[in-house]
């Protein structure tokens, strides 16, 4: 069995899906590795690391994609670098159906099977499989560190001589992981941190981090089986748009999180919440990618508005590609780990696991 991966475009993607640490558990199973050249220079990973642990450095990408069973990346491929990929492959990353679905099917009709990882499961034993929660961990805590960076006053209380400085007061905007993880850096930081979330079992864990969590007067509990977040009514909108006015008056610093899977993201804070921030304050958009939680967020941009800078990224992961890679590589071993048939040294895409049966694209 021969497993590869090639560089990604370093235009929109640093991190990598094989790392030389994860390369020593894909030889337990036997796999056989190949990269392409320089695949993690970028991070300070030479050809050389690689070779030192048995991976077949080639120059030619086509090559890798040819000729293996299995091929692993982060996103997905262009369309000429896919047109290297034969029949029975398997080709694993995070493919965004949502948005390339066209493209996906066609390539399922050429019988290649395509996995993508974002589709996983919530589920315990797809934990350790998990790429959202991992990636979103990083993404949470780097949207805090890059906000305080742009915030020109300090994050804690400051009691001197001169007088004290009160603490920024920051709000969290979605509690799913990336969220919790802002929580706790914000507050660890020292920071008075606020939360809201359309789905109330996140109220626990708000407060178990020490964040304060704003909830809206009658709220549905806004949850999907999945564990995701729902779209809300109409009525819940109104109020939640009532209490985040108010509320943003007296924030500093806003992390905003919200996301709906295959959708837009939901337009959370308004023109008209902006003009009543105080300015100087700061607000990071982490669903920039999506359409943004923000009237104003662009991507990649930093947009003034009355005093308030509203920053979003295409892919934030790239400031943490190393300790992303890392994560993310391990992730993916843990998946192929699960594709494998220890007993008959295979593959077996078995559909009665959920875990291969959801992931797969049909």
């Amino acid at each position: 069995m021969k497993i590869g991966s090639i560089l990604e475009n370093q235009k929109v993607e640093k991190r990598i899906a094989i790392t030389p640490e994860i390369v020593k558990k894909y030889a337990s199973l036997g796999f056989e590795i190949f990269l392409s050249e320089n695949y993690g220079a970028h991070l300070g990973i030479k050809d050389e690391h690689y070779k030192e642990v048995g991976v077949k450095i080639l120059k030619d990408e086509k090559e890798i994609l040819n000729s293996c069973d299995m091929v692993v990346q982060l996103g997905i491929l262009s369309e000429e670098r896919f047109s290297n990929l034969k029949e029975n492959q398997i080709f694993i990353g995070v493919l965004n159906p949502y948005n390339n679905r066209e493209k996906l099917e066609n390539l399922a009709k050429k019988k290649i099977n395509l996995f993508s990882l974002e589709l996983l499961p919530r589920i315990t034993r797809a934990q350790s499989m998990d790429i959202l929660s991992s990636q979103a961990n990083l993404a949470g805590y780097k949207a805090v560190i890059e906000s305080f960076a742009n915030f020109e006053k300090a994050i804690p209380m400051m009691m001197t001589a001169a007088g004290t400085v009160p603490a920024a007061k920051v709000l969290i905007v979605g509690a799913g992981v990336a969220g919790l993880q802002a929580i706790a850096t914000a507050k660890r930081m020292g920071a008075i941190v606020f939360a809201t979330d359309v789905r109330m079992a996140s109220k626990e864990q708000v407060e178990s981090l020490g964040g304060k969590f704003l909830t809206v007067e009658g709220a549905e509990n806004l949850e999907t089986e999945g564990g995701y977040a729902k779209e809300a009514s109409d009525d819940f909108k109104k109020k939640q748009e009532e209490l985040l006015s108010e509320t943003l008056k007296k924030i500093d610093i806003v992390i905003c999180t919200a996301l709906i899977p295959g959708k837009k993201a939901p337009l959370i804070i308004k023109e008209n919440m902006i003009k009543n921030m105080q300015a100087g304050s700061v607000i990071y958009d982490l669903a920039a990618i999506q359409g943004g939680n923000t009237a104003f967020t662009e991507v990649d941009k930093i947009i003034e508005r009355n005093g308030v800078q509203i920053m979003g990224e295409s892919n934030i992961l790239n400031k943490l590609p190393i300790s992303a890679s890392n994560l993310y590589a391990k992730n993916v071993f843990n998946f192929v780990d699960n594709l494998f048939d220890k007993d008959n040294k295979k593959i077996n895409i078995n559909l009665e696991d959920e875990i291969i049966e959801k992931t797969l694209i049909k």
